[in-house]
């Protein structure tokens, strides 16, 4: 096919069925999402993170041994090496938590015993790795800008607890770390998203894990990927109670400003992720004693179903859940990193076992058959 036959372009590759998977599917008029078939209501419901993080690296529910085996391995490589520490030191201390993630996930290459190993099983090990140690990482560098040191991860805790006991000084509560578990679930995978996609290009050139991961944390930096939720947030607490949020949305609505935290580019209908990020919300406030933020939240949410017909994605009731178990605004896009780290690896993983080189074409609509003029006469 020449380049003048060539079919046209989509913008942002919309519905554009880039490569096969068995890891997430999405059906976006009914608000499904399942990982490697199992639906995310259920795994919300009775799985556990680590358990999730199994099924998308080996496709299917792992066996009670297996389970216990890859805590033991996640707990094993949680603590950072001193290098690593050394270098979240010498960051300033008002750097942007993903900016610092990005760099410091680039440096871990450097002490990976893997480094240079392109095998599946080394592949298998660095995944390991990064998963055990994000949460850690944007933990630390959390206590160090703060003056304090960095906490020793404790390897009794789950992944989801000991990241709030290393971010906050002390244990969690049973709900509180419950409610971060479910999160981390939530958010685990989203198929073909931008960061992972980023990560998929960076693996197909053959380049190593750490230069994929790195490629997808710059890729949810960006404001269009990541960060609603610190928005959300925000608006949350400059409109301070219930009759403020409702003025500050009308007036939103009326001046047609977005309302960060509703819509989603792939589901019409409910983001099935808000569903239980809404009750967590609740849960948490209840328990608290405080159910201003969900009670705020909750008639936002009517105005802009009512008035615009959207509804919450999983940035609007994931904004309070955070917030209320400790997490800093600051900080949501990086735990949304803490995360998605388990699915971004499991496509880097995918994209190597049957890797072809990500290259679309462009279609051009520059000037064509242009005369060379020389320069003293232009």
């Amino acid at each position: 096919m020449d380049a003048m036959t060539k079919p046209a372009s989509t913008a942002g590759l919309a519905d554009v069925v880039a490569a096969p998977s068995s890891i997430c599917f999405i059906d976006g008029e009914k608000g499904i999402l399942a990982y490697s078939g199992y639906n995310v209501h259920d795994l919300a419901q009775y799985s556990t993170f680590e358990e999730v993080v199994y099924l998308l690296w080996n496709g299917r529910l792992p066996k009670g041994f297996e389970l216990s085996s890859l805590k033991g391995q996640l707990a094993e490589n949680r603590a950072l090496p001193q290098l690593i520490i050394d270098l979240l030191r010498a960051f300033p201390k008002d750097a942007p938590p993903m900016d610092v993630l990005r760099t410091a996930v680039s440096a871990l290459a450097f002490v990976d015993p893997d480094h240079g190993d392109n095998s599946a099983e080394a592949n298998q090990r660095k995944a390991v790795r990064l998963t055990a140690r994000v949460g850690t990482l944007v933990a630390s560098f959390h206590q160090i800008r703060q003056g304090h040191n960095p906490l020793t991860p404790n390897p009794e805790l789950s992944l989801a607890a000991d990241f709030l006991y290393l971010l906050n000084g002390k244990e969690p509560l049973d709900v509180e770390a419950r409610a971060l578990d479910i999160a981390l679930i939530l958010h685990a995978d989203h198929e073909f998203n931008a960061s992972t996609f980023a990560a998929r290009v960076t693996a197909a050139t053959l380049a190593d894990m750490y230069a994929s991961i790195t490629s997808a944390i710059g890729a949810l930096s960006g404001p269009l990927h990541g960060g609603a939720n610190e928005q959300v947030m925000k608006m949350l607490l400059a409109s301070e109670t219930v009759e403020g949020a409702e003025k500050f949305v009308r007036d939103a609505v009326a001046s047609k400003r977005k309302i960060m935290g509703f819509g989603h580019r792939v589901y019409h209908t409910e983001d099935p992720r808000a569903t239980h990020l809404r009750r967590m919300s609740h849960d948490i406030g209840e328990r608290q004693g405080n159910l201003r933020f969900f009670e705020m939240s909750r008639h936002i949410e009517e105005i802009v179903n009512r008035e615009k017909k959207l509804n919450a994605n999983v940035d609007f009731y994931s904004a309070s859940t955070y917030y209320m178990i400790g997490i800093p605004i600051d900080l949501f896009t990086p735990v949304f990193a803490v995360s998605r780290m388990s699915g971004w690896t499991a496509h880097v993983l995918e994209q190597y076992a049957n890797n072809r080189l990500i290259r679309p074409r462009a279609e051009y609509t520059g000037a064509q058959n242009l005369p060379y003029v020389p320069i003293d006469k232009r």
